[in-house]
């Protein structure tokens, strides 16, 4: 039975706003979920380059749609949540990215300050990036911006398609107990492959 916080396969979308920050680039990011699916009607039509000006922002990053692939997000919200409106799609401020370049490419590591628990429940099945360190990094979500046709059912053949560096693999398993990713205290690890799909590193 599904529990009314699952989140698995929900859509929403992210604008990131960039600022110089006093260790490089470091972006804010506002995020659709819960406040609405970030309809592709709405999504469409948003202009990065005005949003950039509009807010002061070095650079405004659009990050999505997306779909989740964990079953729970456990987060302690704040007392205010502070929420901004991008071209009708309203957005609260989720965290901040300590981002490696203006345009991070593939596989290279952020670190964001997110502090949360992404649960992965037992019986679903994850999507993961194996390092040449031995480390699994689980896809957290999965993104439609470079194939708009990729989807949930697409995902376990996903590694034929992908530009894995050197010694990285992707493998697909389905869950025997639960897998939390607990960043409550430290920054989560997270990299993106070609497709602009999500991992977070499984500490």
């Amino acid at each position: 039975m599904t529990e009314p916080d699952d989140v698995f396969d929900k859509r929403y979308g992210e604008v990131l706003l960039v600022t110089a920050g006093a260790d490089g680039p470091e972006a804010a990011v506002y995020n659709s979920f819960p406040l609405n699916d970030c309809p592709a009607e709405l999504w469409d039509k948003l202009d990065a380059e005005a949003i950039a000006k509009e807010h002061g922002a070095l650079a405004a990053l659009l990050n999505g749609p997306r779909h989740w692939l964990m079953s729970t997000i456990d987060k302690v919200a704040p007392d205010r949540q502070e929420i901004q409106t991008f071209g009708g799609i309203d957005m609260i401020k989720q965290a901040t990215v300590k981002l490696s370049s203006m345009n991070p490419a593939p596989y290279t590591v952020n670190h964001v300050d997110r502090r949360t628990v992404f649960n992965f429940d037992a019986g679903r099945p994850v999507f993961e990036l194996v390092d040449p360190q031995g480390q699994r990094w689980v896809m957290q979500t999965y993104s439609k911006a470079v194939d708009p046709g990729l989807n949930l059912a697409g995902l376990p053949e996903l590694a034929a398609r992908l530009d894995l560096p050197e010694g990285w693999g992707y493998e697909t398993r389905t869950l025997t107990e639960r897998l939390s990713v607990d960043t409550t205290t430290r920054d989560a690890h997270v990299t993106q492959d070609n497709f602009g799909n999500t991992y977070s590193l499984e500490f």
